[in-house]
């Protein structure tokens, strides 16, 4: 059964989505940006400030559905500039305390509202 997973401490989204779908144990979270939930306020002018919110924004996800890092199977990060990579993969990392999860990073040329990151994920529980 599929169940749309909508909470208050994570940003609402910025288009026709839900934040993230709970199907058979699976939480497959559409991507996060740094809009902090509590002020609503987007976060794009320090990098190091911007990607600990979209992890933030994944943990209150994780959260909602019960799950926790360890959940996690499968991420993408999206950069606006790849010369980030190495501060973003830093911090990202620092979330994490068992296997990583599957990843690929990409650059592109545009994100939503100008951001300089963004992070979609999967997560499951067996």
């Amino acid at each position: 059964m599929k169940k749309s997973i909508s909470i208050k401490n994570a940003p609402a989204p910025v288009g026709p989505y839900s934040q993230a779908i709970l199907h058979n144990n699976m939480l497959y979270a559409s991507g996060q940006i740094a809009i902090n939930p509590k002020t609503n306020e987007l976060i794009i002018h320090d990098l190091s400030k911007e990607v600990n919110q979209v992890m933030e924004n994944i943990a209150s996800l994780l959260q909602a559905a019960e799950m926790n890092w360890n959940d996690v199977i499968k991420c993408s990060i999206f950069l606006k500039d790849m010369n980030n990579f190495e501060l973003v993969n830093d911090i990202y990392a620092s979330y994490f305390n068992k296997s990583f999860p599957a990843r690929e990073t990409v650059e592109v040329s545009r994100l939503p509202k100008d951001v300089n990151v963004e992070i979609s994920f999967i997560a499951g529980k067996d």
